[in-house]
Formats: structure tokens, C-alpha cells, sequence
């Protein structure tokens, strides 16, 4: 395994442990519950996708595990920006300001690998 590929395993890793930490210390509250449930799927998400895809069966396989960690990567960032609108707290707007550009950059990432590689399945 290369460098660059243990580098997004362990930070999609780290995305999902930081917003289940964060998740975990909101106050369960009807709204909040939706919230927590949405984002804990799709963030935990990205990387049980990015892992699968390194045991893809076929090129077509991989892409599809790479679309979906990217889209994942997307609702988190949505799921976020409510939470954004929804809470006061400046310590709290401050992690979601660092998780939102986390989750940013792992769609454009993962859209850059999906790019690339059926760019390369076409020239096969």
C-alpha cells in the first residue's frame, strides 16, 4: 500500500472518530437526534467505503466505492452546515468550521481519484 493511500485511510478514519466525538456531546434533543443519526451514517461512511475500495474486484468497483465515499464526504458537509445554523456555541462553530473544510477536501479528493481513474479505464 502507498503512502499517499495509508494517508486518506487513516484521515478518513480520523474524520469518523472526530464526529462521533462531537456528535457525542450534543444534547440528544428531537432535532439533534435526526442530525446525529444522518451525520454518524455518512461520515463513518467515507472511510468503510475508501477501505472497501482497496479490496475492489474489478476497476468499475473501485470507482463505485470512490463515488460513494465522495458523495458521503458531501452530506457531511451538508449535515454540518445545519448544525452550523443550529448551534451557538463558539467552541462548538469552531470544530464544525474544521470538520466542514475536512469534509471538503476529502470529496474533492475522492472526486479527483474517481476522475483519474475512469479516465484511465477508458484508455485500457
Amino acid at each position: 500500500m502507498n503512502s499517499k493511500t495509508e494517508e486518506m485511510l487513516n484521515r478518513t478514519f480520523q474524520f469518523a472518530v472526530d464526529t462521533l466525538k462531537f456528535l457525542n456531546a450534543l444534547p440528544p434533543t428531537t432535532v439533534n437526534k435526526v442530525i446525529i443519526n444522518q451525520l454518524a451514517k455518512a461520515a463513518t461512511s467515507i472511510g468503510a467505503n475508501y477501505e472497501e475500495s482497496q479490496a475492489a474486484e474489478s476497476r468499475v468497483d473501485f470507482i463505485h466505492k470512490i463515488s460513494i465515499s465522495s458523495k458521503e464526504a458531501r452530506e457531511s458537509k451538508y449535515w454540518y452546515r445545519i448544525l452550523n445554523e443550529l448551534l451557538k456555541e463558539e467552541k462548538q462553530l469552531a470544530q464544525i468550521k474544521v470538520l466542514v473544510n475536512e469534509s471538503e477536501q476529502l470529496s474533492k479528493i475522492f472526486t479527483s481519484i474517481k476522475l483519474t481513474s475512469q479516465e484511465n479505464k477508458k484508455k485500457k
